[in-house]
């Protein structure tokens, strides 16, 4: 370090229980205001990387509650444990997606990612951390394992002893020897975005009066779509609502569903709807997609964009692959079969998806969780499946329930729905779980809801570039018909656990395309109440969320 920083070496003691989960590590904002706790997680991710001596890392998140001082706290480890330049967003802000293009970009050592993504935020409520790696995309399971082993046994952290690094304005300053960057946040990404896309097309589109609502819902994705849609693509100035990113996002929750884009929903209802409508969520990497008196589930949505993608410039050359993640439905694999392309089915968590996209196996991956994506970075990215969707609309023409209708009759339509039961006892869910496990295999060959059941399992997965292996993914009921039930218990919440079923059915009758999915599907859903026994489990009859 220079003469002008000293580093305080700091003796700690580990924290219980910072593994991190599908997506990082995600606690209370008063678990990571304690003395040392975020310290702690930080010194135990460098400690468990080599090399980085001298090299740029990439820090920003999503602005909610307690973002700031933990970039401050960041910068400050980071130029004592020698990296060699940090690019940090100005305000401490970036996108997800965002983060990992300018790690791919500027061929950075990696970049630490601080969001609880589309959790709450505010003093009361979530703040989360996770590291991603070189390529762009999350810290693979081996990475993790190894940050959550250091943590167990950390004993001293690093940090440099240096005022805060003013992150409103942008340039470089020096920390020590190491450089802090502040750059525009959403430069490098709308650069990116720019050659995938046709925006001439779209900007004919938005000129011809098609009009869009998007809800930013006071997160990460006000700036980056005011900027590419109202500045770069000509869509009328409050096309973004709720633009402007709140440590609170404005006391709502910033998740793109039905339930909590209220907003938006209420604008697509109205006499006077617009033509599209599209919600992110607290960090961006998570997208919906509304039409004039139409919905579009994720995985339809994987399944449709899977089948277009073609119509814009950055896959023209056509499509090598698609993953989905195993609860997500199998639509993307009925298109993926007609035009002759691998399907992956992987566990929940974008990390899986890695790999698959480094090897070129795969160009669009998705997840039911409103999560979808490319090889363009490697995470999930909102703003991008928005884009994508106005590039198909300007290029075929067709309005969105145009498109999902054409889609339907071509492939058949899977009805498709995810029950919550958020906020539950944890010891009921373990049990419901274990209960599951030991009854569904004994299912195989018996009728359920009037359907054989040929599959009963807790999915395990290999991953065929490294071999990997994941085991206890969730528990899965398959029927001869295409049916399935699947169960899980979700990784991203902080309080109690939430308990997901997904329930699925496919029919290729298109004089059946138009039933409300809680009706086409309530047969299996019943049977996916009984089989687990929810009520007697959980305490619960009816679910926190239906999706």
């Amino acid at each position: 370090m220079s003469d002008t920083v000293s580093v305080k070496t700091v003796a700690t003691t580990p924290f219980e229980g910072q593994r991190p989960g599908t997506s990082g590590l995600r606690r209370k904002v008063k678990v990571f205001a304690q003395p040392h706790y975020l310290e702690n997680f930080v010194q135990s991710i460098f400690d468990s990387l080599e090399g980085f001596a001298g090299q740029t890392l990439v820090v920003g998140g999503d602005g909610r509650y307690h973002n700031r001082t933990a970039v401050q706290t960041i910068l400050k480890m980071a130029a004592a444990n020698g990296f060699g330049r940090v690019k940090v967003g100005q305000g401490g802000i970036l996108s997800t997606p965002a983060v990992s293009c300018i790690i791919r970009k500027h061929k950075a050592f990696g970049g630490i990612v601080l969001s609880a993504s589309h959790n709450p935020g505010g003093p009361d409520e979530d703040f989360g951390i996770k590291y991603n790696v070189s390529a762009g995309g999350p810290a693979p399971e081996k990475v993790t394992e190894a940050i959550y082993a250091r943590t167990q046994a950390i004993a001293e952290y690093r940090i440099a002893e240096a005022p805060d690094v003013d992150l409103d304005r942008l340039g470089e300053t020096r920390l020590g020897d190491m450089v802090v960057e502040v750059v525009d946040p959403v430069a490098d990404y709308a650069e990116l975005m720019e050659t995938l896309f046709d925006f001439p097309a779209i900007r004919a589109l938005f000129a011809g009066g098609f009009r869009l609502c998007f809800d930013a819902m006071h997160a990460v994705t006000g700036p980056y779509a005011r900027e590419i849609l109202e500045g770069r693509l000509g869509a009328p100035a409050g096309t973004v609502i709720n633009g402007t990113p709140l440590e609170d996002f404005g006391g709502g929750h910033p998740d793109p569903n039905l339930v909590h884009a209220h907003d938006l929903v209420a604008a697509m209802e109205s006499a006077d709807a617009p033509d599209m409508g599209a919600a992110s969520d607290g960090d961006g990497d998570r997208n919906m997609i509304l039409g004039r008196g139409i919905y579009v589930t994720p995985s339809d949505s994987l399944a449709i964009l899977t089948a277009n993608a073609p119509l814009a410039p950055g896959y023209a050359g056509g499509v090598a692959g698609v993953a989905r993640s195993m609860p997500t439905s199998r639509a993307a694999d009925r298109v993926a079969e007609k035009m002759g392309i691998p399907a992956f089915e992987t566990p929940t968590g974008w990390k899986f998806f890695g790999t698959l996209l480094d090897a070129g196996k795969v160009t669009l991956c998705g997840e039911e969780s409103f999560g979808t994506g490319s090889d363009h970075v490697r995470e999930k990215d909102g703003l991008w499946a928005v884009l994508l969707w106005l590039n198909v609309v300007a290029r075929r023409g067709e309005s969105i329930a145009a498109i999902v209708r054409g889609h339907w009759a071509e492939y058949g339509r899977t009805y498709y729905s995810r029950h919550d039961y958020e906020g539950i006892d944890s010891d009921g869910a373990d049990r419901l779980m274990a209960h599951l496990r030991a009854t569904v295999p004994g299912l195989v060959g018996q009728t359920v809801a009037g359907r054989e059941v040929v599959l009963g399992d807790d999915f395990a997965y290999t991953d065929p570039v490294d071999g990997s292996t994941a085991a206890r993914q969730g528990i899965r009921i398959g029927f001869a018909d295409g049916a399935r039930i699947v169960y899980r218990l979700s990784g991203t919440g902080t309080a109690g656990a939430t308990l997901r079923v997904y329930i699925e059915r496919y029919e290729p009758d298109a004089t059946r395309h138009d039933l409300d999915p809680q009706e086409a599907l309530a047969d299996l859903i019943a049977a996916a109440g009984q089989l687990a026994d929810i009520p007697g489990h959980t305490g619960r009859s009816e679910p926190s969320v239906i999706t």
